[in-house]
């Protein structure tokens, strides 16, 4: 129903690109697609394009129309209650968006040009970023007519990311709802995302609740339940769990390439490290791509992506074995910045292995005595690390904002190091904590600072911090904090500075006042993958 025609003209003698727009039915909505096709009619593979969390099919048009004319059928659709298709908003509810693929599957193998391994299965795979990404693995976990995905900057346990540690990540929180509410619905309002100009939204369902829009009343629900506690329970991470790759990673069995973002407080490395090691178990061809950007910054190597993607598809879905899928392992790094515009440089490095966040870890004693500083009565003031959508930019551009108050953390430093470093991981280090909140806990945020020569100048990497909650803590408690993993070369004379904070701009903190005491017994074991060479030029 409601389908249209078009036909971009190509330019340099490729060929022009048709596109047919179309409502599909599915149960309970209609669900907007785009068909993009180009050349003859011979048999090809088809390729599945999802948009990002608050974005539509537009966002992803241009990589549709290259992928077309790389001899592609290429499919793409807004996902439940996105631009202008119906339905609410499941954040990848298997009983409904992942269904809808496996329906726009079954809508591919009915094409006559599209190439099929079997009746009904057509040779495809699926790519896309962040709510697009997370929904290619869901594809590839629940539809096995999937030959190969490329999910980017994305999520492999969505109660893990919004959770972490079990502390609410409450800023990343509330602009996804607030995204998703029936008034501020705004196509690309998500940092991460955008969405073309013109792009329109389907009304929001007519029993929507202006606190709810978009959303299946049980998200809503659990959303404002956690935010008024300040702290998940087990029901809130049960529902995104069942939403999540995690939760069929044992069956998701196809090649897989992962794209992550270095600067992105929503999905950061870890969540890349965990899926890349289940569908590796899995025996699955698997690379990553640790990509300057993500949610915080941007995607600053779009290009690169879409040409590593393209090359990824046509090694898995056209078999062409001469294809430059790049290596197991690579990490964009800095190169110095460009004289003539300013633009930071970047070079590639590159390993023949995936090193994982703890690989190779050296060992730097940390000096400070046993500390106690105050949790604020409300959490307030917080520590600032980055804002959503933004800190990573800033970073990238040498002008990252950090701010710990005093009174409210503990310090530990390294020796001046006696030559250059470079983290590639996660580092992590033993605290032994004590609180004395009423209920024995602590919720604590931990971060390595860059400090230079003068011990002042501090650089807090990619604008990251890693939460943890501590447990039955009124008479001691020992717990290993895993901090950001990162990619940042700390030069020869600096230092690393181990800041364990009380509160954080972007999570919730406990309301009540308390007094935590810290102190490290160990050194700060710092992941060095000397696997991984530099590239000597840019890429």
């Amino acid at each position: 129903a409601g389908a249209g025609t078009w036909t971009a003209a190509a330019s340099g003698g490729a060929p022009a690109v048709h596109r047919t727009d179309s409502m599909v039915e599915m149960p309970g909505a209609a669900i907007d697609t785009s068909y993009f096709t180009a050349g003859g009619g011979q048999k090809r593979p088809a390729v599945l394009l999802g948009h990002g969390f608050g974005g539509s099919k537009d966002d992803v048009r241009a990589q549709a129309e290259r992928l077309a004319r790389d001899g592609y059928a290429v499919l793409t659709w807004s996902a439940r209650g996105f631009g202008r298709s119906g339905g609410r908003i499941g954040l990848n509810d298997p009983d409904y968006e992942v269904k809808d693929v496996s329906r726009l599957v079954d809508w591919l193998a009915r094409r006559p040009e599209v190439e099929l391994d079997g009746d009904g299965d057509p040779r495809v795979g699926v790519a896309g970023a962040s709510y697009g990404g997370a929904i290619s693995l869901l594809a590839a976990g629940y539809d096995e007519r999937v030959d190969a995905i490329a999910p980017q900057i994305t999520y492999w346990n969505l109660a893990d990311s919004l959770f972490p540690q079990g502390v609410f990540k409450k800023l990343w929180a509330g602009l996804f709802f607030t995204t998703g509410s029936a008034d501020g619905m705004r196509p690309g309002s998500v940092p991460g995302t955008a969405t073309a100009p013109g792009a329109a939204n389907a009304p929001a369902p007519a029993d929507a609740a202006a606190a709810c829009g978009r959303f299946q009343p049980e998200l809503c629900a659990m959303y404002e339940r956690v935010a008024v506690a300040g702290k998940p329970d087990a029901e809130a991470r049960a529902l995104l769990e069942t939403r999540s790759p995690s939760a069929v990673g044992d069956r998701i069995k196809v090649p897989t390439l992962i794209v992550q973002g270095q600067e992105d407080s929503l999905f950061p490395l870890d969540q890349a490290d965990a899926m890349a090691k289940a569908i590796a178990a899995n025996g699955a061809p698997v690379s990553v791509d640790w990509a300057a950007g993500g949610h915080d910054g941007g995607m600053r190597e779009a290009g690169r992506v879409e040409d590593r993607v393209a090359a990824w598809f046509d090694r898995y879905l056209k078999d062409d074995r001469g294809a430059d899928t790049g290596p197991v392992f690579r990490v964009s790094r800095s190169g110095g910045i460009d004289s003539t515009d300013g633009a930071v440089q970047l070079r590639g490095a590159s390993g023949e292995r995936y090193p994982g966040l703890t690989a190779g870890p050296r060992q730097f004693a940390l000096a400070g005595r046993e500390q106690s500083f105050a949790n604020p009565a409300g959490g307030a003031p917080p520590a600032l690390s980055s804002l959503p959508g933004i800190g990573g930019q800033l970073a990238a551009l040498g002008a990252g904002l950090s701010l710990d108050f005093p009174g409210q953390y503990a310090r530990f430093d390294s020796e001046p190091l006696a030559r250059e470093v470079r983290i590639t991981g996660a580092p992590t280090v033993t605290l032994n904590v004590r609180s004395t909140a009423a209920d024995g806990s602590a919720v604590l945020f931990g971060k390595v600072y860059d400090v230079g020569p003068d011990g002042r100048q501090q650089v807090l990497p990619s604008q990251l911090v890693a939460p943890v909650r501590v447990e039955n803590a009124r008479q001691g408690a020992a717990v290993e904090l895993r901090l950001p993993a990162v990619d940042h070369a700390v030069e020869a004379g600096h230092r690393l500075r181990l800041v364990v904070a009380a509160t954080d701009l972007g999570y919730a903190s406990p309301a009540a006042p308390a007094t935590y005491t810290v102190s490290v017994p160990g050194a700060l074991a710092v992941p060095v993958a000397d696997g991984v060479r530099t590239a000597s030029a840019g890429l």
